[in-house]
């Protein structure tokens, strides 16, 4: 690659010197050379390039001048607290999930695994969003032919996007200064490099360092930029951890890519609230939004089946409906397996260990596995009920009434403990047309709602005599 100058070129920065080390993830500490082996904490395959720019005046590289505003000392009350403005994106999941909207100066790291859909939502989003403000696309993986292909097969109108086939970021930001975009897509930070360092492009350091000159570039002139990032074989995103805390959003796709169903989860936002979600269905004619989540995550069964139950979380600041089901099974090995999808293995593993001592029920000798339906994924505890009576369903072969809806977490003490936003799980339910709900005791409404029988439990015993 003839254009990356070497590590020991001037670059862009007149009378600076620059010097290459290797850092430590780990421990912070530095190394002149790579080795495979940190010297001081001990660490394996830890060491990572880094390039120090100084100038003969002790002044900070110009790249990190000003990041986050002009250097100045004043009071808190001083500053005006601004309220946000927000571009919508059109679509509603996408801005529920942003928390109201794309705000002008930030920059949103989208991350998922192959062919998940992030280069379709976001080819989406930017066609509706060229319409209000200007766009630029800067495709770093695919062909301009094969992103205007996708947007010709999706039927989006793009006569006013803007799009760029570029991985040099100083050459992205000196032709973004003359589009001068209202939002800018980068797609991926892998792949684009700076000339500063001579590594190759998608490693720690190019991805860092790329990612820098972007965020400030947001930051200074007041572009939302949407970066996509790759994810590793375990589902995090790839590169340095300190991507994550650069961005102002974080954002994962979630769901098999083989599903109809795609789930957007913000995992960081400095402008709204972190846990939310957006569904998504995915059609020939690209991602289209699903308002009414618990519909698609409950199965609507011909006749009662055993092993499932329906069960109120909440995901941000929506009450949804999901199923879950469970098998146990006879084990004829000598550690039965717990096996979980889109729940907390130990969590399990814990949770029959409780139903063992305070509810008089074994599985010791059981297989038991455990599944949320649609591929959602539910981490908070209000799951702990439903997963008890799940499986304890499955063991004696016994449906639950399927106009049952339940939550609660359960304590090591075998108590039904209360959760957040009781009120609003039980009132998620009514509208879905359920009759009887079994909640804490400390949920349990202080007037009566028509229609609805309210079990109030305050030990795990109790709720299995509900049943």
């Amino acid at each position: 690659m003839a254009a990356i100058k070497s590590a020991g070129s001037k670059g862009n920065t007149q009378g600076a010197r620059r010097k290459t080390v290797f850092n430590c993830t780990e421990c912070g500490s530095q190394a002149p050379k790579w080795a495979g082996q940190c010297g001081d904490c001990g660490a394996w395959n830890t060491l990572i390039e880094d390039v120090i720019t100084t100038s003969s005046g002790g002044k900070i590289p110009p790249r990190y001048s000003g990041y986050a505003g002009e250097s100045a000392v004043c009071n808190i009350t001083d500053v005006k607290a601004i309220k946000a403005s927000r571009i919508s994106t059109g679509f509603s999941e996408l801005d529920r999930v942003l928390g109201g909207g794309l705000v002008n100066g930030s920059a949103v790291l989208i991350g998922g695994d192959p062919g998940i859909g992030k280069s379709t939502l976001l080819i989406q989003a930017i066609a509706a969003l060229s319409q209000r403000v200007g766009t630029l696309y800067v495709t770093g993986e695919e062909s301009l032919q094969q992103v205007s292909m996708r947007a010709h097969r999706l039927g989006l109108t793009t006569d006013k996007v803007r799009l760029l086939s570029e991985t040099q970021v100083q050459r992205i930001l000196a032709l973004a200064d003359k589009e001068k975009p209202g939002v800018l897509v980068i797609d991926s930070i892998q792949t684009v490099y700076t000339d500063q360092l001579n590594s190759a492009p998608g490693s720690v350091s190019q991805v860092r360092e790329s990612a820098a000159h972007l965020v400030q570039y947001a930051k200074q002139t007041g572009t939302a930029i949407f970066l996509v990032g790759h994810v590793t074989k375990e589902g995090a995103l790839a590169g340095p951890r300190v991507l994550e805390h650069m961005v102002d959003t974080v954002l994962y796709f979630e769901g098999d890519s083989s599903s109809r169903y795609r789930v957007i989860r913000a995992v960081k936002n400095r402008f709204g609230a972190v846990n939310e979600v957006g569904v998504f269905d995915m059609s020939e004619k690209g991602l289209r939004e699903v308002t009414n989540p618990s519909a698609i995550f409950v199965s609507r069964h011909e006749k009662p089946v055993s092993g499932s139950v329906i069960m109120v979380t909440r995901e941000g600041t929506r009450p949804m409906l999901v199923e879950v089901q469970a098998l146990v099974t006879e084990s004829h090995l000598p550690n039965p397996r717990r096996v979980t999808v889109g729940l907390d293995q130990n969590r399990l593993a814990m949770l029959l260990a409780v139903l063992q001592r305070h509810g008089g029920i074994a599985m010791y000798d059981q297989d038991v596995f455990v599944n949320i339906v649609g591929g959602v994924r539910v981490s908070e505890t209000a799951a702990d009920l439903a997963v008890i009576l799940s499986a304890l369903s499955s063991m004696r072969d016994k449906p639950l009434p399927t106009d049952l809806a339940v939550f609660g977490e359960i304590g090591l003490a075998g108590e039904i403990r209360p959760v957040q936003n009781g009120q609003e799980r039980i009132k998620e339910a009514v509208q879905h047309g359920y009759k009887r709900v079994i909640v804490p005791l400390a949920n349990k409404p202080a007037q009566p709602i028509k229609g609805l029988e309210v079990i109030a439990v305050q030990r795990l015993v109790e709720a299995i005599e509900q049943l």
